[in-house]
């Protein structure tokens, strides 16, 4: 692996999660909404990560040099909405309550949503720090020519 692939790698990671961070501000801002374009109360949204795989052509040609598989770092799947049931609340001078007189509000959780954005955000440091070290890594080996 050069260090333009560990590099490429860990801008992958920074890419992924400024997108999970985008959703949990996303999540945090409707925490509150009631009602959405398609009537419902605003639904929870998760980033679905997987890895990256190498074209099959360039995996067959490092098979054959025999050279170890690599991965090209993370990339976001989708974004998908979590289908855990709304939360119920009993107001009934709110505009969106039930004839019980109850309220649907969102899934979110604003203290896991918190968890979340602390856990996206040492990950998004630790790719930095990464880039960081392969740089340093770099500078060390171009250095030794002198």
């Amino acid at each position: 692996m050069s260090f333009f692939n560990s590099i490429n790698v860990s801008a992958s990671g920074l890419t992924a999660e400024r997108l999970r961070m985008d959703l949990i501000s996303e999540n945090i801002a409707n925490a509150n909404t009631t009602r959405t374009t398609s009537g419902t109360p605003y639904r929870r949204k998760i980033a679905i990560f997987r890895e990256q795989q190498p074209d099959a052509f360039a995996e067959a040609l490092g098979k054959a040099n025999g050279q170890f598989a690599t991965s090209k770092g993370v990339e976001i799947a989708g974004i998908a909405e979590d289908q855990s049931p709304f939360k119920k609340e009993y107001n009934p001078n709110h505009p969106d309550a039930d004839a019980d007189g109850f309220v649907s509000l969102p899934n979110v959780e604003v203290v896991n949503e918190m968890i979340n954005m602390i856990s996206a955000s040492r990950a998004y440091e630790a790719n930095i720090t990464s880039i960081g070290n392969t740089k340093s890594m770099a500078m060390k080996a171009l250095e030794i020519g002198k």
